[in-house]
């Protein structure tokens, strides 16, 4: 399937909000409680969140379209250095629409992003991402090449966890 893909800007944080509000929910809605599925919907997708990531926190965020519906989007934000000296970006979202999934929009998505990082990076680099351990994506992500490089437990507030395997792809 065709994909269009835009950078977006501060005037798409609806749009992400919207998206974010059918895909976000779909993919944690037997993983996390609601009470949980809300407050990480207000902390990353709140517009006044997405704005702060989008101008202050240096997140790149792109949406994919297919005849002119937004259908997905990912996110990528540099992080500095990894331990091994290779600048360190993080793949911080991506998601389809529930119904377009499965005909490698994800997947056009993620190398869309890793050709951003690899264009700003200007060389090697390792990006990494977060993913619940009951995610399904895993599987897509093992997929694509990216490698679980370790595991942790982050607290994000509110006595809430985001129980995560911290997975990484090294670009050329």
């Amino acid at each position: 399937m065709e994909l269009t893909i835009r950078t977006a800007s501060v005037a798409d944080i609806g749009l992400i909000g919207r998206l974010a509000d059918v895909c976000f929910r779909h993919t944690y809605r037997e993983i996390l409680s609601a009470e949980q599925l809300e407050y990480m919907m207000d902390w990353m997708y709140s517009a006044e969140s997405l704005r702060r990531q989008m101008t202050v926190e240096g997140h790149v965020y792109f949406i994919g379209e297919t005849d002119g519906e937004a259908v997905g989007y990912v996110s990528v934000q540099s992080e500095g250095m990894a331990e091994d000296g290779l600048p360190l970006w993080h793949l911080q979202k991506i998601y389809v629409l529930p119904v377009r999934q499965a005909g490698g929009l994800g997947k056009q998505l993620f190398n869309h992003a890793l050709a951003y990082v690899r264009q700003m990076a200007g060389g090697p680099c390792l990006v990494e991402l977060n993913v619940n351990r009951n995610n399904k994506a895993l599987g897509f992500y093992e997929h694509l090449g990216m490698r679980k490089m370790r595991q942790g437990d982050f607290a994000i507030g509110n006595g809430y966890f985001m129980n995560d395997y911290i997975m990484g792809i090294e670009v050329e």
